[in-house]
């Protein structure tokens, strides 16, 4: 018999009913482990009077909002895989989600309602359908929930997420794990992690200003409420209004990506030391290499509080490193804290400490693409390892270098380029505020590096300015790796989590350059 606790909302709301287990960081909306208990509990009394069973799928399509942990916590009571829907896909894409991922029940809002709606119900199984908000036409979801009590359901099983790859290549894939079949609260690896490498405990205050649909910020949202913690959750990022959240509830912790970092830096001198941040204790960053000089900037401005995870969708392991250890070895992501690293060239070899090939780790947790064995095959070697394409090498010590993904490579006259590098040297220069390196059609070189620059306010695009910038490349970089071509842009498409959508950029200078 294991002696392992048993964590989930329901046991703090025993222990601390009134204590905050969410806050909006905005408007210091709260709801407390009691409420969040309840909630979950009716919900999935709702999920199975609706005839859902365990295992059976719900699907959610929601901004950044007090309900979003409820909700999730909702169908995990009840056993059913979840899946969050970006809110930033056309309907079209929304729908092809729900449909594949055979989600019986959808949530909206107003908000992101009037955008995939009407596509959903054109499916030829298109589920039931709820709205957060009164909508015209749509049920309201807290008047089929008013049914049902919120004590607690008996026998709960646990659930889990199911979410979807981001589709850099084709349509996304649902990354479906195995249930466990365990008790509700049995199982929880992203908390354990949290709670080892990061310190998490019921005192943390844990600041997130990523969309909740994104695989980190969900796992590690839940994760707090498994842990006793409390979330504060922003409705999007902001540069200075995140400052001012940290300051305000007292952040313990807090989780990052890379452009977050560079909009904060470009904060005046005068904003950015008029918080107190001193409660910081880890502020995370991970979904993207993060360009050392900026890393180094915000040691410096924050303290050694950085730390900094490598995971993916598929979960397939993780790794991890602190400011101290970083600080000696800039530019790593850690050695591996969940599976086992390795770095394999084309022919399938271990590469040498060094060498760049493909990440794959080893004895993982396993997964599957939903509907997609040949997809599942692909991710593992003969070996059992798995990779999701990106590209790296160790050092003699175990420690990962990230080089790009395998999908953003050029390949520029027979030569591989790999666009992150010459990105991170770029994204430092003065007049750039936001760049993308990609891989354009050339007829003798095949491809060539073409740099798309967003500049700084009042900076204005010249052919003198683009000379400027491949010779501050040049200075740093080999000329293989530095842009032929420069073009300016008003904005780059990014998820509101920062990340780059280089696919969409792909799409757009090889649709006018063919």
């Amino acid at each position: 018999m294991s002696d392992k606790p048993i964590l989930y909302p329901g046991t703090h709301a025993e222990q601390s009913p009134h204590k905050a287990a969410v806050i909006m960081a905005e408007s210091g909306e709260t709801l407390t482990y009691g409420a969040l208990d309840t909630y979950a509990n009716r919900l999935a009394r709702l999920y199975q009077w609706l005839g859902l069973k365990p295992g059976e799928h719900v699907a959610y399509c929601l901004e950044n909002r007090l309900e979003c942990p409820a909700v999730q916590w909702g169908a995990h009571y009840a056993g059913l895989y979840y899946t969050f829907i970006s809110t930033r896909l056309t309907g079209a894409e929304a729908a092809y989600i729900v449909e594949d991922c055979e989600a019986q029940v959808l949530v909206v809002s107003a908000k992101t309602a009037p955008s995939i709606v009407e596509s959903v119900r054109a499916l030829a199984r298109p589920p039931q359908i709820y709205s957060l908000d009164p909508v015209p036409g749509i049920k309201l979801f807290d008047d089929a929930l008013s049914a049902f009590d919120g004590s607690p359901v008996r026998d709960s099983l646990e659930g889990s997420e199911m979410l979807y790859s981001s589709g850099t290549t084709g349509r996304p894939k649902g990354v479906k794990p195995a249930l466990t079949g365990l008790p509700l609260g049995s199982t929880a690896v992203i908390a354990g992690l949290m709670q080892r490498g990061f310190g998490v405990g019921a005192e943390s205050i844990y600041f997130s200003p990523s969309p909740y649909y994104h695989a980190a910020p969900m796992k590690w949202g839940q994760g707090m409420t498994i842990l006793g913690g409390t979330l504060v959750m922003a409705e999007r990022f902001e540069a200075e209004s995140a400052l001012k959240a940290i300051e305000r509830y007292r952040v313990t912790h807090s989780q990052w990506v890379p452009t977050m970092f560079q909009r904060m830096l470009a904060l005046p001198e005068s904003v950015r030391t008029r918080y107190d941040l001193s409660s910081q204790k880890v502020a995370v960053h991970a979904g993207a290499p993060c360009a050392v000089p900026t890393k180094h900037e915000m040691i410096r401005w924050w303290g050694p509080v950085l730390a900094e995870f490598y995971s993916c969708t598929e979960s397939i392991g993780s790794t991890m490193i602190d400011s101290k250890t970083w600080l000696e070895r800039p530019g790593t992501v850690g050695r591996a804290i969940l599976g086992e690293l390795h770095i394999v060239d084309e022919d399938g070899e271990e590469c040498a400490p060094g060498e760049d090939g493909l990440v794959y780790f080893a004895n993982g947790p396993r997964f599957s693409y939903h509907k997609d064995p040949a997809k599942t095959a692909e991710a593992y070697n003969e070996q059992g390892w798995a990779t999701v394409g990106d590209i790296g090498h160790l050092d003699a010590d175990g420690f990962l270098f990230l080089t790009d993904r395998k999908n953003n490579m050029i390949i520029s006259g027979g030569v591989n380029v790999y666009p992150q590098e010459t990105e991170n040297v770029l994204v430092t220069h003065p007049k750039v505020f936001d760049v993308a390196v990609i891989g354009t059609p050339h007829s003798d070189f095949g491809e060539e590096v073409r740099a798309v620059v967003q500049l700084e306010p009042g900076v204005e695009g010249s052919a003198a300015l683009v000379e400027e910038l491949v010779a501050f490349c040049r200075a740093q970089l080999s000329p293989i790796k530095c842009p032929r071509v420069i073009d300016f842009v008003d904005s780059l498409p990014r998820e509101p989590n920062g990340k780059l959508l280089k696919r969409l950029l792909r799409d757009e200078y090889r649709a006018r350059l063919a």
